[in-house]
Parts: C-alpha cells; sequence; structure tokens
C-alpha cells in the first residue's frame, strides 16, 4: 500500500476532482490554472498509480468510471481534511482573519450585504469574504463538499452534520399592484389572498415553497407562463399589474418604481415569517470565526424596524 501511495500528490487528487466536477479537461485545466496536457499527463500518473482507471475520455466530453467516482468521493475528504488543518491553524494565530468563502441565497444576498458590507469591514478587517449567491441546495452540497466555508440560507434545510446559528426572523409582507382594491385594507390576511393571482419564483428558491405553505388555507391562482429567476423581476411584474407577491421585510424597499405602481401592506396577526440561519460545516476549525460573522449581521439589521427581528 505504501508502495502505491507514496507517490500520489494533493495536487493530482484536486485535479481528478476538478475533472469530475467540469466533464471537460479544458475547463477543467482553466480551473486549476494550468495547461490542458499538463492536466491530462498528471491524471494519467494518477490512474497509473492507482493500477485503474478513474475516467472515460472521449473528443466531446469526460465520463467517470465507477472506480473514479468512488476515489472522487474519497479525495474530497481528503482535500477538505487539509482546507480544514490549514483553517485551524490560521485559526488558532488569529481566528478573524484570512480568506472566507460565504455563500447566500438569492432572496437574501442582494437585500442583506449593502446592509451588513460596511459593518464586516468596520468589525473584521483581517477577514477577506468570498461570497456566492447560490439555491439553497446547491449552497448545501457545496458546503458538505468544503467549497464554502458558511451559508446564509432559511429553515428549514436538511442541517446534518451542520452546525447553525439562527440570526434573525423576518416577516412576509404582501406586495400589491397600486391600485389593486386590497390596498385600502391596512393590513391583510391570509384569507384575503383567496383567488387572488400570486406571482412566485420558480422552482428551486425556498421562498417558492416559503410562499406555497403561507398560501396554503386558501385557493391562489399562480400563472403557469410565469417562472421567476429573481425577486426584483417579480416585484417589477406586481408593479405593473400582473398580480401579487409576498415579500421578505428587508426586501421590501420600493427604490427605483413609481410611488403609486406598487403598495405594500403586513399581514395580521400572527404573521408569516421566515428564519435566516448561518450553518457550517460540524468539523469546521473556525466556528469563532463563524460566529462573530453572525453577530455582526444582527447587529447590522438590529433596529430596522417593523417586520425584522433578532433571534
Amino acid at each position: 500500500m505504501k508502495a502505491i501511495t507514496k507517490g500520489i500528490s494533493l495536487r493530482s487528487l484536486g485535479y481528478l476532482v476538478t475533472l469530475a466536477e467540469e466533464r471537460h479537461f479544458g475547463r477543467a485545466a482553466e480551473r486549476c490554472f494550468v495547461s490542458q496536457p499538463t492536466l491530462s499527463a498528471q491524471i494519467k500518473k494518477l490512474e497509473e498509480q492507482l493500477g485503474g482507471q478513474l475516467l472515460e475520455r472521449t473528443q466531446r466530453r469526460v465520463m467517470v468510471t465507477g472506480l473514479g467516482r468512488e476515489v472522487v468521493e474519497r479525495a474530497r475528504r481528503i482535500l477538505q481534511g487539509v482546507d480544514e488543518i490549514v483553517a485551524l491553524t490560521e485559526s488558532r494565530q488569529d481566528p478573524l482573519a484570512g480568506e472566507l468563502r460565504v455563500g447566500l441565497i438569492p432572496t437574501v444576498a442582494p437585500y442583506l450585504l449593502p446592509r451588513v458590507a460596511g459593518l464586516l469591514k468596520q468589525r473584521l478587517p483581517r477577514l477577506r469574504l468570498m461570497l456566492l449567491e447560490l439555491q439553497t441546495e446547491e449552497l448545501l452540497r457545496q458546503l458538505s463538499a468544503g467549497s464554502l466555508d458558511l451559508a446564509i440560507l432559511a429553515r428549514p434545510f436538511a442541517d446534518q452534520g451542520l452546525e447553525s446559528e439562527d440570526l434573525y426572523r423576518e416577516d412576509f409582507f404582501v406586495a400589491l399592484p397600486g391600485d389593486h382594491p386590497l390596498t385600502k385594507k391596512q393590513s391583510i390576511s391570509v384569507a384575503d389572498l383567496d383567488n387572488q393571482t400570486v406571482l412566485l419564483l420558480a422552482e428551486g428558491h425556498c421562498l417558492r415553497d416559503q410562499a406555497l405553505e403561507v398560501c396554503g388555507r386558501v385557493s391562489v391562482k399562480e400563472p403557469q407562463d410565469f417562472r421567476a429567476t429573481s425577486l426584483e423581476t417579480v416585484r417589477q411584474m406586481v408593479a405593473a399589474g400582473i398580480g401579487t407577491t409576498l415579500l421578505p421585510a428587508l426586501a421590501i424597499d420600493e427604490a427605483g418604481l413609481p410611488e403609486a405602481s406598487l403598495a405594500v401592506r403586513p399581514f395580521t396577526d400572527p404573521r408569516p415569517n421566515r428564519v435566516i440561519t448561518a450553518a457550517w460545516r460540524a468539523t469546521s476549525a473556525r466556528e469563532a470565526t463563524m460566529r462573530n460573522v453572525g453577530q455582526v449581521i444582527r447587529d447590522a439589521v438590529r433596529g430596522l424596524g417593523d417586520g425584522v427581528n433578532i433571534v
């Protein structure tokens, strides 16, 4: 066994994992910052060292063999472990320094980041944040694989193998065209939405599932020819008179729209809401960093007014 594994490098395992993700030598080489011949030679050498075929190569694509899939799975764990060793030593030296890869769901990122970016820079100046906007499923996948260190997302989610800390609770509001009859009411009950046209995000967005859950007690109409990937698109469509929608509290700013085109009303009590949470791997060596970032987020949204409450 020692004779087989002696020459295997972490770099070659990283190349293999990247190839398994990209299924294309050119794209994988670009991601690894090496030439395609260099990448190909390293993979061939790895196959010789292991004594088995890891990839099937064609002119158009790369397929991972059965053996390759098992090796890739273990290689990911090895590389993640190495990252955690590096993170452990860095955190012992300065837990609030270094790079932190953070993923946020699309219905949080554009509304939270402008409020928190300045405070993060002020409170944690030695921390370098790399930010990604991802849907929940992909965010959790990358978090588990080690591509992300921290996820900011809404409950519920599959939290096996994760540590988490709730940050804040935000109410849902009803967004209406400015001339909609329901704008005459100061607050709206879920029953008021019965038989209304409600615009929702496309499949995969957790806000879609949350809105459907809120509206589950009444009969709403969802246009089958409309699937938005952006909450801002939904808001613009509401302003154009196409239907109504639900907006989380941090997203109710109406900047950029004519004042008369869009109206926002709170729900009657008990108000439907969602909880925004910070999550990270239970094995991460940077728990102190995650909790400090979480506290900064809480402080950034504290006191924003109606609809946002610190957990």
